[in-house]
């Protein structure tokens, strides 16, 4: 199957709260990685499956919310296909040193999720 959902993640409003949660309900492994921001993001270890990661809400004032990210070959004409389909554009595609790109959609029905290419496929 092409473009398959590889990797969700929580933004929440409390990440403390939300790491122990989770841990406690699905004995996930939890790793807490440092931003170049100084913010933490910290990597969701499932074993089998898609793995996700947990992040302070980068929009103060939102709900926490799970966004799941959908794997393509090219950001950006990934990017152009769904805003010629009708999607709204949250987030550019914008890189993240070293790891990969990623973009965020809104479906015309109103849904979002993101786009990811990593820098090695």
């Amino acid at each position: 199957m092409g473009n398959p959902f590889v990797h969700v993640e929580l933004n929440t409003t409390d990440p403390g709260k939300a790491k122990a949660f989770y841990a406690k309900l699905f004995d996930w492994e939890l790793e807490d990685l440092k931003m170049g921001d100084g913010a933490t993001y910290t990597m969701i270890k499932v074993g089998d499956g898609t793995g996700g990661g947990m992040l302070k809400h980068p929009m103060p004032g939102a709900p926490s919310t799970w966004l799941a990210y959908v794997l393509v070959d090219d950001i950006q004409a990934a990017t152009a296909k769904a805003r010629s389909l009708g999607a709204t554009i949250g987030k550019e595609p914008t890189e993240i040193p070293g790891v990969g790109w990623f973009s965020v959609i809104t479906d015309p029905t109103g849904a979002t999720f993101a786009l990811w290419k990593p820098n090695q496929m």
